[in-house]
């Protein structure tokens, strides 16, 4: 299997530097992702104008969830459930570094609860945006011209599928380190292979929570916006059937 790491926006780059110094310093307190300015002329291939930005996105899209439809909807409350998740694995792998990587039963909880988590909801759930929603808007963003300029245009939905495929590549890595350093008998080789299971599993944190942002303050909306009544009602029964 190949273990290069996938690369990962730079403003999550930023932050774990960041929050490696805070680990150190035996706090859980992560930073709030730094704002990110707009500028003409550049979009998903440069974070300062990438419809897909920080948790501080200027550009964002205000939706109320009440007002959306059952598909977006539906989608959105499937995230709290990951988000919530989420939270307890990033407490769970951060107590783990600072207890010296020894197990507690509330430690190992949290990564049984996450990896399940991430094989039956998180991946399921990409599936069914991908079958159902992704298609058509991809199509709707083209035509309004949401999309960056050059031979190949590039929507929305190319940087939340990039991040599908990231999910599945930093899961895989970090289920795997984990596993491999109970195999290992020297401290050394051991505690080498756990940081890299830490750092990895932190990325892989960090990318999950900025990515449903991004879903649920520009896609989801963006949705709303460019589908029909009929063309959302269509996709929500669609995603039942899944």
């Amino acid at each position: 299997m190949n273990t290069e790491k996938p690369k990962l926006p730079p403003e999550i780059l930023k932050r774990n530097q960041i929050r490696e110094n805070l680990d150190r310093d035996n706090t859980n307190t992560i930073p709030k992702p730094n704002t990110v300015s707009k500028k003409d002329g550049k979009w998903l291939n440069d974070v300062e104008n990438s419809p897909m930005d920080s948790h501080e996105e200027l550009g964002r899209i205000t939706m109320e969830k009440e007002n959306a439809s059952e598909a977006v909807k539906l989608l959105m409350d499937e995230h709290q459930v990951v988000l919530k998740v989420i939270g307890e694995f990033e407490k769970g792998i951060v107590a783990y570094k600072m207890n010296g990587y020894k197990l507690t039963d509330e430690i190992n909880e949290s990564f049984s609860k996450f990896f399940k988590c991430l094989d039956e909801e998180l991946l399921p759930h990409n599936r069914k945006e991908e079958k159902t929603l992704f298609p058509i808007l991809n199509k709707k963003l083209l035509l309004a011209g949401e999309h960056s300029k050059g031979k190949n245009p590039l929507t929305a939905i190319d940087v939340m599928e990039d991040d599908h495929t990231k999910f599945i590549q930093l899961g895989a890595l970090s289920f795997n380190f984990l596993g491999l350093s109970t195999r290992l008998v020297d401290d050394r080789s051991r505690f080498f292979v756990l940081d890299t299971a830490y750092d990895t599993s932190r990325e892989l944190i960090e990318l999950i929570k900025l990515h449903i942002y991004r879903e649920d303050e520009t896609l989801f909306p963006l949705a709303q916006k460019y589908l029909s009544e009929e063309e959302l009602m269509a996709i929500y029964e669609e995603m039942e059937k899944l």
